[in-house]
């Protein structure tokens, strides 16, 4: 008894501290970054940060139910999940069930709130995935027993978000499944092989749909059309070379004014250089890598093989989106229209991270 009490006490706070930091300060920039927005536009300079503060009590109060339900009762969850999910993403594709938002159809509608299905296909892909892979254990070296059954599953889940549409999420998806299944012991060749055949697809997808083609001749060449399709990462890059080293200070950023589109949620980061400087971004990169690095530490420390799987899942998904969000930001890569996790606005993205951040807190307090 006094060893289970002991083990429900500790708290890895290694991953709990960078996690309130984080949310504290995508609260502090929601608001620094929309509240001329939201006064020009809605009457009401508080409107976003009032809603965000709304899912961060929801979604710390799911952090703190996740942490001390122990993890394996998730893996008898896992086909639930799955299929809960699944009828989310399909109702996304009935008319009148989805909540449009520039051409793309990403959102339930419930009682005067947005959902969006992608989010929480992510963590049940995670918990699915884990629980597949522990279960199959040295079988995960075989094609037929180990890649493809997995792929299919993932496959269908990334062929109905790209039909939202919503590439971006999908590609993360990929790239997430590539790396858990490397870790879970799948050939490397037969990985390379599914990254060759599946490139020229991608591809294909971006040539066909013109505003894909557009994100990326803007990210080639912003500078030839700045007023049209490099208008938004050109003031990012404004943002980043005015805040210089210790940024132009709290509030007083310019390129909120109206000039950076949406800058509450895919581009947060950039009001976040401007207003704080190198010395900001470095200290949000450090936090999250501190984030992700206990999280996969409670990964190789997990008591059994589904718990590792799980942890490594979670702490890979928040790594990856970062990691995508900040290149985007910086230029560095397309625009996909991805959020920060645990700072951009949005109820979904954050609900669900910080109940996979309980569910990681669980996992290391069990290790």
């Amino acid at each position: 008894m006094a060893a289970r009490a002991r083990e429900s006490s500790r708290t890895d706070y290694g991953i709990l501290v960078p996690t309130l930091l984080l949310v504290g300060l995508g609260l502090v920039f929601i608001y620094s970054s929309s509240s001329f927005v939201a006064e020009h536009r809605l009457g009401d300079s508080y409107f976003f940060l009032k809603r965000q503060g709304v899912f961060c009590l929801v979604g710390l109060v799911l952090l703190i139910l996740a942490k001390n339900i122990p993890s394996n009762v998730y893996a008898r969850c896992a086909y639930p999940m799955l299929v809960v999910s699944l009828g989310l993403l399909l109702a996304l594709l009935i008319p009148g069930m989805s909540r449009s938002i520039g051409g793309a159809s990403r959102w339930l509608r419930f009682a005067g709130l947005s959902f969006q299905p992608s989010e929480f296909a992510k963590l049940s892909l995670a918990v699915y995935i884990a629980y597949s892979m522990a279960k199959k254990g040295p079988n995960m070296g075989s094609f037929s027993k180990g890649l493809l059954p997995h792929l299919l599953v993932a496959g269908v889940y990334m062929g109905l978000i790209l039909l939202q549409p919503d590439l971006g999420t999908a590609v993360i998806i990929g790239c997430w499944l590539m790396v858990l299944l490397f870790v879970g012991g799948v050939r490397i060749y037969q990985l390379v092989g599914i990254l060759l055949a599946f490139s020229p697809l991608v591809g294909l997808l971006i040539w066909l749909e013109p505003y894909r083609l557009r994100r990326w001749w803007a990210f080639l060449e912003p500078w030839k059309d700045p007023h049209g399709l490099g208008f938004q990462i050109i003031h990012s890059f404004l943002a980043f070379g005015s805040g210089g080293v210790l940024g132009v200070g709290l509030g007083n950023s310019k390129q909120k004014l109206l000039y950076l589109p949406e800058p509450h949620t895919d581009f947060i980061m950039s009001i976040i250089a401007e207003e704080l400087g190198l010395l900001g971004v470095a200290a949000v990169v450090v936090l999250f890598g501190i984030l992700v690095l206990r999280g996969i530490r409670a990964a190789l420390n997990a008591r059994d093989l589904y718990s590792a799987y799980l942890a490594m899942g979670i702490s890979c998904f928040i790594g990856i989106q970062v990691i995508i969000n900040m290149g985007v930001v910086m230029g560095l890569l397309p625009t996909k229209g991805l959020t920060l996790p645990l700072i951009s606005y949005g109820g979904s993205s954050l609900v669900i991270n910080m109940l996979g951040i309980g569910i990681l807190l669980n996992i290391a307090q069990r290790n």
